[in-house]
Order: structure tokens, then C-alpha cells, then sequence
């Protein structure tokens, strides 16, 4: 694979981890670049790990992948989204304390989410013979980078939009999630 190649595939991959990033950040109050940092390297790692991981996995059992990867992502995204939308429409007029960061695990879940198409394209990777030390560290770079912005930017647009941000960040990863659930059935 090209070096533009490789770029071109960690940048899709960390596309919805930059969705959702935004929507965590929109949650947060005032997060620290520590904290971006620390959400960053959450989603990276993890981002990186799951091409890894489909690439182990080989050839053999790429049906078996396939057969459930999308409803795994559809079903944390869309329970991830679905507690955002239920909690931003629960917030009344006046305004509540935000917490500083978000727990590992919910990090965790929702980075496990959004990577799930990572899982089949280090499968893809593994039948094609390309690098996938190369490529999952560039997913993983991407991803680290992407969240990492996110994160701020996500807190800016939260602090100037509110509960509309996060309301709007809860459907976006529940509109992430049935789309990687219909590109699998179709």
C-alpha cells in the first residue's frame, strides 16, 4: 500500500471517533488538554488495537466477523446516543455541573463502537498482505489526533449550543450505527 493509501485509510477510520469526540467534549466542562489527551489515547489504542485484532483473526474467520461486527457497533453507538438524547432532553432551563472527564469505561465503550469497521478492514488488511503494523499505527495516530481535537472542539461548540449539541451528538452516533448496520445488510 501507498503512503497516501495508508493515510487515506487511517483518516476514514477515525472519522467517527472525530464524531464522536465531539459529542463527549459538547458533555464536558471546560476539559483539560489533559483530559482531550487522555480521550485521545483511549480511542486511539483501541482504534489501533481492532485492525490488529481482525488482521489475527485472518481470512478463516472473516464470515464470522461479519456476521456480528455491525450489530455490535449499532448496539453500543445506539445505546451510547440514546442515553445522550435522554439526558440533554431530561437537563431542565437551569444549568447543571458537567462533569471534567468522562469514565474509562464509557470511553472505552464508545471507542469499541466506532471501531468496529477497524476489526473488518484489519481482516481486509491481512488477505491483501499489507503492512498492518504500519496501518494500525497510523489508524491509531489518526484516531489519537482526530479524538484529541474533538474533544476541545466539541467543548466549544457544547458551551456555545448547549443541550442542542448534545442532543444532536446523541442522534448523530445512533445515525453512525445504522449506517454501519445497513452497509452490512445490504
Amino acid at each position: 500500500m501507498s503512503a497516501l493509501s495508508i493515510l487515506l485509510l487511517a483518516l476514514s477510520m477515525s472519522t467517527d471517533a472525530f464524531a464522536a469526540a465531539i459529542c463527549k467534549g459538547a458533555g464536558l466542562r471546560r476539559p483539560s488538554l489533559r483530559e482531550a489527551l487522555r480521550t485521545g489515547l483511549i480511542f486511539g489504542c483501541i482504534e489501533a488495537a481492532t485492525p490488529l485484532i481482525g488482521w489475527a483473526v485472518g481470512r478463516a474467520a472473516s464470515r464470522y466477523i461479519d456476521a456480528f461486527d455491525h450489530w455490535v457497533a449499532f448496539a453500543l453507538l445506539a445505546g451510547i446516543g440514546s442515553k445522550l438524547i435522554r439526558d440533554s432532553l431530561q437537563r431542565t432551563g437551569v444549568e447543571e455541573e458537567k462533569p471534567q472527564n468522562h469514565s474509562f469505561l464509557v470511553l472505552a465503550a464508545t471507542a469499541l463502537g466506532t471501531s468496529m469497521d477497524a476489526l473488518a478492514v484489519g481482516v481486509t488488511l491481512a488477505l491483501v498482505g499489507a503492512n498492518i503494523l504500519v496501518n494500525a499505527l497510523a489508524i491509531g495516530l489518526a484516531t489519537f489526533t482526530m479524538t484529541t481535537i474533538g474533544i476541545i472542539a466539541g467543548h466549544r461548540l457544547g458551551a456555545r449550543f448547549g443541550k442542542h449539541v448534545e442532543t444532536l451528538g446523541g442522534v448523530v452516533l445512533i445515525l453512525i450505527g445504522t449506517v454501519i448496520l445497513m452497509e452490512h445488510l445490504a
